[in-house]
């Protein structure tokens, strides 16, 4: 087998995890990034590290059962860490890894963009409603 340049390496990363083909994994992790409460929830922990139930007061109308599975999902793929301190009761605190801060700045432009615009989304709802109805 010959050696691959750096190139054709990252040309061949490029190939191998490309969203349009069906079988990308890549397609797996957009899937996960595009639930609300995946950007609530690292916006809130961009803030600073904090506790589940700090988490839950920040970001409001996330049920306990989508906390946790967010929680546990953003662990899973490397965007927190999960520190868990022993004390009684036991303390555990969640933060950004390097890879969730780097996400992160994705996220944040993706929340102001949605709260800066969301008026004129709203009455492009409206309109396409109107004409929809008629």
């Amino acid at each position: 087998m010959a050696t691959l340049t750096a190139a054709q390496k990252r040309t061949q990363a490029r190939i191998e995890y490309d969203a349009y083909l069906a079988t990308c994994p890549s397609r797996q992790l957009l899937s996960t990034l595009g639930d609300k409460w995946v950007a609530l929830v690292l916006s809130a922990l961009a803030e600073g590290p904090a506790r589940y139930s700090e988490l839950r007061r920040h970001i409001a109308g996330v049920s306990q059962k989508m906390l946790t599975q967010t929680l546990r999902t953003l662990e899973r793929d490397g965007l927190i860490d999960r520190d868990v301190e022993p004390t009684v009761p036991v303390t555990v605190r969640y933060s950004l890894t390097p890879t969730g801060h780097s996400l992160f700045a994705v996220v944040s432009a993706l929340k102001s963009w949605a709260e800066q615009n969301m008026q004129t989304v709203l009455e492009a709802r409206s309109a396409y409603d109107a004409a929809a109805g008629s």
